[in-house]
């Protein structure tokens, strides 16, 4: 069975939606530029030979319909490509690189582009809460969740009474359900934001996310090296000030998660009997992977089964990972989803992750992948972890080996 190797990554700049430095980009121009700048990195490679670019967006609606991944690839100068577009909300450009990975293990392809875009900044008004479209039968699971938003109860699982859980639930409700069902403090929280801010600091000053981000070029020339998101001199006694942003009694406040983002990334994955052919030597192998579910109203635990899951395929043990990328939605639940696993904090998002950079739904899966190998490249180690929640109650996780 062929191995699947990636051999490009490129991601772009993480701006602040609505606001910040990407705002004005349409998702299609954002990708575009991630999958040129991707297959610009192996110019042995003839775009002849890909099979499909598969594209993750978690909300593909909008400017993100009219199945983008299409788009993508035409407006990359692809036409010989096919394109499609995944959703799996914030594990989307995971699943892409899953299934390019699935399609080389059975054969059928050899070269695939596996990209991911999030621009909320464009979103069309209400599609990500269109009224009316929710299945009635998860009303009184909805009105439960109300009550947890008005503060006061407290979570259970509602399958212990033979109750739906939640699946439209947001996503900062499931946060604080996950602090209340695992007891995690809204210091511990505090304390794992800020760690989060001082070490994406510490990551601009070494140099990492200069090799790690791709430059954009904005509609008017401008253009964008740096992310919008990591601030200088982040302290506790200043994060400890701020109010819960989702209930009156709550521990989750805007220093502790993750803000609402725009980007794009993309990987070129191949076999690794194509790359040698070509002559291009691999970034990484892609050991194994995991896919779990559980109830959505605590989806944050979702890596939890995933790297398991991922573990076992692979063989390994959590002791056998060098460096792990756990996204950080809310610190609520990457707290608890590291201790369950048993991974050493040390080891986890040594540069920073999503609180302080940020987190583009269908852009995370692919940037996360890109962090991760140069971050195996800078600190010299060989087996990096990749995984995170899902909305809807889920988790995902990716295995990788580094080969240069």
């Amino acid at each position: 069975m062929p191995e699947a190797v990636i051999v490009s990554v490129a991601r772009s700049p993480i701006g602040r939606a609505h606001k910040g430095s990407l705002k004005d980009m349409r998702p299609d121009d954002l990708a575009v530029q991630m999958v040129r700048a991707a297959l610009e990195k192996v110019p042995a490679l003839d775009p002849v030979h890909i099979e499909d670019l598969i594209l993750g967006c978690g909300q593909p609606a909008g400017e993100q319909g009219h199945n983008l991944g299409r788009a993508v690839a035409v407006l990359s100068g692809l036409d010989q490509v096919p394109g499609t577009t995944v959703n799996r909300y914030c594990s989307s450009s995971l699943q892409t690189t899953r299934m390019a990975l699935h399609a080389i293990k059975a054969g059928e392809g050899d070269v695939f582009v596996s990209a991911g875009v999030e621009t909320v900044s464009r979103y069309t008004q209400g599609v990500a809460d269109v009224p009316g479209t929710e299945n009635p039968l998860f009303a009184d699971a909805q009105s439960r969740t109300e009550k947890f938003a008005a503060g006061g109860e407290r979570w259970a699982d509602p399958r212990e009474h033979g109750q739906l859980p939640d699946l439209y639930i947001a996503m900062g409700q499931t946060a604080e359900n996950v602090a209340q069902y695992k007891g995690v403090t809204r210091a511990e929280q505090d304390e794992f934001g800020v760690r989060s801010q001082n070490l994406g600091e510490n990551a601009i000053t070494n140099g990492f996310w200069e090799r790690d981000i791709t430059p954009i070029t904005l509609p008017d020339g401008t253009v964008i090296s740096t992310d919008d998101g990591p601030r200088a001199g982040v302290t506790l006694e200043k994060v400890s000030e701020l109010k819960p942003v989702f209930r009156p009694d709550g521990t989750v406040t805007a220093a502790n998660c993750c803000p609402l983002n725009d980007g794009a990334a993309a990987v070129v994955i191949m076999s690794g009997t194509k790359a040698e052919e070509l002559g291009i030597a691999p970034l990484a192998r892609v050991v194994a992977t995991g896919v779990s579910g559980l109830s959505s109203e605590i989806m944050g635990l979702g890596p939890v089964e995933a790297s398991r899951q991922a573990l076992r395929r692979a063989g390994m043990t959590i002791g056998d990972i060098d460096l792990a990328e756990i996204n950080e939605a809310f610190a609520a639940q990457v707290i608890p989803s590291y201790r369950d696993l048993g991974l050493d904090i040390d080891k986890l998002n040594v540069n920073g992750g999503a609180i302080a950079v940020g987190h583009p739904f269908g852009m995370t899966g692919a940037r996360i992948t890109s962090t991760l190998i140069n971050s195996l490249q800078f600190h010299d180690k060989q087996f990096g972890l990749e995984t995170m929640c899902v909305g809807g109650g889920q988790g995902m996780a990716m295995i990788l080996e580094r080969m240069s």
